[in-house]
């Protein structure tokens, strides 16, 4: 299960953001509220209090709601923080002229998920392969006796 939470129209470019929410994701949820409160950016007290949100959601869920949850196995799944609505605005310059530019504003959303007993994720993360699944084409034509379709040689096309 995934619990989540959002804050949005956030005043705080989401490149910015996103230099936060790298660090976080994938830990453990002590992990990253304690990499949070050590982190010089402004960004991160917002992050931190968005991160206690989600873990308030799953607390809410697992004592009112029934829904079975460890509180001490979740971890951060999903972080992410988005374009918002950017705000024009215009800058004096020399000799009457304007010069604009843009204020940035981001979404920001965290989602939190539970591990397995044996450290292995209940839900799978999008994009994570095993091993045993990662073949590389080379290792694949050489299984077949062939070489690969870049390498072949033709008759006559070195003269």
């Amino acid at each position: 299960m995934e619990f989540r939470a959002q804050a949005r129209f956030m005043r705080v470019s989401p490149q910015k953001a996103r230099l936060v929410l790298d660090l976080i994701k994938g830990r453990k949820v002590e992990d990253a509220l304690n990499t949070l409160r050590f982190t010089k950016k402004r960004v991160a007290a917002t992050i931190e209090k968005l991160l206690r949100s989600a873990l308030e959601n799953a607390n809410y869920l697992s004592s009112e709601k029934g829904v079975e949850v460890d509180v001490d196995r979740l971890y951060v799944k999903h972080a992410v923080a988005n374009d918002g609505p950017r705000m024009k605005r215009i800058r004096p310059a020399p000799m009457g002229r304007a010069f604009r530019y843009v204020r940035r504003i981001a979404h920001i959303e965290i989602a939190l998920a539970e591990r397995g007993r044996n450290s292995e994720t209940v839900a799978t993360v999008v994009g994570e392969e095993t091993a045993a699944a990662k073949t590389p084409a080379k290792a694949k034509a050489k299984a077949k006796g062939k070489a690969p379709a870049g390498k072949r040689k033709t008759a006559g096309a070195h003269k």
